[in-house]
Order: C-alpha cells, then structure tokens, then sequence
C-alpha cells in the first residue's frame, strides 16, 4: 500500500464513521435528555436559542477508536491513548447529562491523561529555542514490577502530564465557542501534525503518528457538517476535551514538536490565558465560564456565527502553514508575537468605545 493510502484511507474511514454514528447520537442524546436547552440552562457563556443535543464527543469516539483500531497495531501506546479517550468520553457523557462540577472534571481529566504517560508516552526532551535541547529524561525512579524493570521520569512524566490537560482545558475553553468553531480549527492542527511527521517519514515510527492524526482529521471532519452553522450537535466538554488529550498526545508522539502545536492554536491559547488571568483578578475561579471569550467580543461586536468560526479557521490555518517552515527560535518569536497581537484585539474589543 503507498503511502498516500496508508494516509488517506484511515482519515476516509474515520470520517465516514463519524458522519454516519453522529445523526444516533443524536437520537440517543435526545430520548436520554443529554440536550441544552438555553430556556433551562440558563449562563452568560450560552450563544445558541434553541434546544441542541449534546454528546457530540460520542460521536468522534467512536470515528477514531474504531478506525484507530483497524489501522493501527494494537500495542501499548494505541492501548494508553484509547483508555485516555474512552474516560474522557464517558466524563463527557455525564457531564452532557449532569453538569459537572469543573473540579470533578478536572480531576478525571487528570486521569485520563495519565493512562498514555503510563503506557510510555512522554516528553523526554524539548527543543532550546537558543540551540540543542533540554533533556527531561532525569532523575528517574527505577523499580521492578511484575517481573519487569519500569521507569517514572520525574520531570519528563509531569511535563506530559501538564501539557496534555492544559491542552483538554485551552480546546475546551477557547475553542469550542460557535457552531463550527472547533471542529475546523481541530482537522487543520490535525493535518499540521500529519505534515509535519512526514517530513520525518524515514523513521518509521513515525507512521503510526502519521495515521492517528489523519485519523483524527477525519473524525472531526465528518463531525464538521453536523456542527456547522446551524449546528445540529455539539462536542460538548467530551468533544472539546478529547481534541486537546488526542492534540497534545499526538504532539508529543511528532518527535515532540509541542511548538508547532502551541503556534497553530496561538489564538485559542492566548484567548484562554487572559481569560484565566481576568478571572483570577477578579476574584473568581479560573474554571467556571462566562462571556468574556474572544470569540464573545467578536459576536458583541457585530459579527455572525459563521464569520467568527471562519476567522479561526483561516488564522488558525495561516499559522500552520508558517509553523510548518519555522525553526524553534522563529516559533517562539512567532508566539510571542501572536500573544500580542490576540491580546491587543481582546482588549481593543473589551474597551472599545460603544455605538
């Protein structure tokens, strides 16, 4: 099989899966009441006007377990990530159903992402943006468990672990906002991830890489057409948080190229990030929402649905591209500069004078 059907098969089959297992869904989120209504569930942060089924990270489950179980090996990392993604999306279910607490939430999120960095998965270094690397891979603890020597890399295993739920929360809380918004930005860093490791295709442990992440495109691919405007469905925290775990993991499996990541969702980090820091100023925990997102201030000022989640696609596409063809020292120039510029506008839109 040449490679462009090792690569487009896997997304055509997830994509398919979805699209299909998606309109049951909603079925199934409609006879069990998994349905926000914005009559009874009434906050700051709700957009939408009419009742909408939730369970959407059902849906794109069982797009990428399905076909990651039919085109990958079924080894110890496809093992960690598929347990990862299975709490993540029964979290979300229950959450669909009962509105959990975000500290639960975040407290399950943790667990989730621990199963991929018990079955291996880790940042065992990072690039220096001024040359060579950062080893992460000391000091270890070493000890023998059930007849095997095993080891935890201290900073190596923390790292991976911050970095995956940071990624669940920044997709959950900046960018799922309007019908489309996510679903888009998610098959655009997916095919950046793909791109990227098949520069380094030689390897092949790359390809496993290469396939779950044209996997995941396709997933949400499928997602796309029944999350658009007017969306039928949404991903909900089940959906949002399962794009960041499958992100973040698949960053770390792209011989840890976190920067190319962190420069094509500079927008949804940046966003998160000033929200987090106004809430705690304020007072407030960081966790619970409201409407204080870009994506609010841009629906404030005028614009429609499909013109905001169109701005986040083509940024978020522009800055593929360009992280594609940078080295480490230009990302973090281009990060630095992306931070300013989000910032600049979210606070151009928050203190701009009203008509």
């Amino acid at each position: 099989m040449d490679s462009s059907r090792l690569i487009l098969l896997p997304a055509l089959v997830a994509f398919l899966i979805t699209i299909l297992a998606t309109p049951l869904v909603i079925r199934f989120a409609k006879k069990y009441g998994l349905v926000d209504d914005p009559k009874k569930h009434k906050h700051p942060k709700v957009i939408h006007t009419y009742p909408i089924p939730r369970g959407g990270g059902l849906a794109l489950f069982l797009g990428i377990a399905i076909a990651a179980l039919v085109f990958l090996p079924l080894d110890k990392h496809l093992i960690g990530i598929l347990a990862g993604a299975t709490i993540i999306t029964i979290m979300g279910i229950a959450d669909d159903k009962y509105n959990l607490n975000p500290y639960l939430r975040l407290t399950i999120g943790f667990l989730a992402a621990a199963a991929p960095i018990v079955a291996g998965i880790g940042i065992a270094f990072i690039s220096n943006p001024q040359g060579g690397i950062i080893d992460l891979s000391q000091p270890q603890i070493n000890f023998f468990l059930l007849g095997e020597q095993r080891s935890i890399w201290l900073i190596s295993d923390a790292f991976a672990l911050i970095w995956i739920v940071f990624m669940m929360n920044t997709l959950n809380m900046g960018a799922k906002g309007v019908d489309g918004q996510l679903t888009g930005v998610v098959v655009i860093a997916a095919v950046a991830i793909a791109a990227l490791s098949l520069k380094f295709s030689a390897d092949i442990t790359q390809w496993p890489v290469i396939v779950l992440a044209s996997i995941t495109a396709g997933a949400f691919l499928g997602f796309l057409p029944w999350h658009i405007y007017p969306q039928k469905i949404m991903p909900s925290y089940g959906g949002a948080t399962l794009a960041g775990f499958l992100l973040a993991v698949l960053s770390i499996l792209a011989t840890t190229k976190v920067g190319l990541l962190i420069v094509v969702l500079g927008i949804p980090l940046v966003d998160t990030g000033y929200v987090i820091i106004r809430r705690i100023a304020k007072g407030r925990s960081p966790v619970w929402g409201d409407r204080g997102h870009l994506h609010h201030r841009l629906l404030d000022a005028g614009w429609s649905k499909r013109r905001v989640a169109a701005f986040y696609w083509l940024i978020s596409a522009g800055l593929a591209a360009l992280a594609l063809n940078l080295n480490t020292a230009d990302k973090l120039y281009t990060m630095v500069g992306v931070a300013v510029v989000t910032g600049g506008l979210i606070l151009w839109l928050t203190y701009r004078p009203k008509s």
